[in-house]
């Protein structure tokens, strides 16, 4: 499936080939604290079909507790997260979900790191909607 991203402010923007039973859900320590949310939903992309079509990511290069480095590129304005990769030619980017266009066609298949997962994220069917917020 091909896909369009940007950042928030649009200096980045991208595209890829994705497939899109490889989305999921990521419950890891690093993305917790990266994303500041409960868990982070990437989608893997071949690097022979991603293309930065917009600016240059700035990267931060973080070593996991695997002992893997892990590239991690965002927009050095508006601070939105892109993806990660290997550091020197990889294999493929783990795309950010919700920087796609077309994320509503890209519900998580799987999920991964479910130890870290925080407890109350396994079940928000309860918790009470508000569709927008109101001033």
């Amino acid at each position: 499936m091909k896909v369009h991203g940007s950042c928030h402010c649009g200096q980045l923007a991208f595209e890829a080939e994705v497939d899109p039973d490889a989305v999921r859900i990521c419950h890891c320590t690093d993305c917790q604290t990266m994303t500041g949310a409960a868990y982070r939903v990437n989608v893997a992309a071949p690097a022979a079909t991603f293309r930065l079509t917009a600016g240059e990511p700035k990267v931060y290069v973080r070593i996991a507790d695997s002992g893997n480095a892990r590239a991690h590129a965002f927009c050095a304005n508006c601070g939105t997260q892109i993806y990660s990769a290997a550091p020197v030619d990889p294999p493929a980017y783990a795309i950010r979900v919700g920087t796609l266009r077309e994320r509503t066609q890209l519900p998580p298949k799987s999920q991964i790191w479910c130890r870290s997962a925080l407890p109350w994220t396994l079940d928000l069917r309860e918790l009470r909607r508000i569709e927008r917020q109101t001033p």
